[in-house]
């Protein structure tokens, strides 16, 4: 007996074509593709539904929040739910809808990095690959996943590593959780980290800052001014800031701002190892929280889930820290 498998709709280049005039664009054809494509009707029992139709870009936490709602009420008449996605915030959508919901049914995301006007278009492979893993029953009880280029990834460790390419996606530090063959579906590992954030709002308050080499504090300061609830640095190495931005954090610290410092490598953990000023361990001797090998922009979703949920700065920072020790 064939799955039933929704398929959500956002937007994104695998629902745009080229137009003469003004370059790639969104386009309506998308809906009706895959009301017909006959390939995913020989996989699963199909029905599709509209979240929206943007680019990638606009795609906000507001709109992912709303989007984990709309899976938290869908799925419960479906064995699994594809959602199509743009590439350029696909990693983020994924990782807050994998913190958000506790389903053991099949969640995956996948888009395309051509247009539906270009030669050798990914988008329709790749939605046939993620309606196989959404029908497998392998796939239970995995997580969120994004499907792209027959790769199958864990939403909490994938990055978009590329601006072109169809292999676009990776897990630099863990690799790939398994992939799509012709003939079925393998897994090769399970997911390292299970973490969900059960709320009924988010905080969206919360700044990403990245170092660089002689920076000053103005991209703090106006964080401060705005009064938000965190601010994650992006920092360099093991967690390490220039020193003329310390009075800043502190400045932070004191208004009971939670710093949040995650590595800007691609790959690799944030440590209190450096004792210098400004080295990770003197941030930790400050007050400021490490990350370990959560990324910067993931680690923003995290705690704008976790605002919303705990409320108060130290009830979110003991939670932090309890999973660092």
């Amino acid at each position: 007996m064939k799955k039933r498998i929704l398929i959500i709709t956002t937007g994104g280049t695998i629902a745009m074509k080229y137009d003469k005039n003004f370059g790639i664009l969104p386009n309506d054809e998308l809906i009706e593709m895959l009301h017909s494509f006959p390939q995913l009707q020989d996989v699963a029992e199909i029905n599709v539904c509209e979240f929206t139709n943007i680019p990638s870009p606009y795609m906000d936490p507001e709109k992912m929040f709303a989007l984990g709602k709309l899976v938290e009420e869908k799925i419960i008449d479906y064995d699994g739910i594809v959602i199509t996605h743009g590439t350029d915030t696909l990693e983020e959508t994924a990782y807050f809808l994998d913190l958000m919901l506790s389903t053991r049914k099949p969640v995956v995301l996948t888009a395309a990095m051509r247009s539906g006007s270009e030669l050798g278009l990914d988008g329709p492979r790749n939605i046939v690959g993620a309606v196989r893993v959404a029908s497998d029953d392998i796939t239970s009880d995995r997580g969120v996943l994004v499907v792209m280029n027959d790769d199958i990834n864990c939403a909490r460790d994938v990055v978009k590593t590329n601006s072109g390419k169809t292999d676009a996606f990776e897990t630099p530090l863990y690799g790939l959780l398994g992939i799509i063959d012709p003939d079925k579906v393998i897994f090769y590992r399970e997911r390292i980290i299970k973490e969900t954030i059960k709320t009924d709002q988010i905080v969206t308050n919360i700044d990403l800052i990245k170092c660089v080499s002689g920076m000053g504090s103005h991209h703090l300061e106006a964080s401060i001014n705005r009064n938000v609830k965190a601010i994650v640095l992006e920092a360099f190495g093991r967690g390490n800031v220039p020193f003329t931005i310390l009075p800043t954090i502190k400045k932070a610290l004191d208004k009971n701002i939670l710093i949040v410092v995650a590595s800007r490598t691609y790959t690799g953990r944030v440590l209190p190892e450096y004792g210098y000023e400004g080295g990770g361990r003197y941030l930790a001797d400050m007050g400021v929280i490490l990350s370990g090998d959560l990324k910067g922009p993931k680690m923003r979703l995290k705690l704008m889930l976790l605002f919303g949920k705990l409320k108060k700065t130290e009830l979110v920072k003991s939670y932090l820290l309890e999973q660092n020790s």
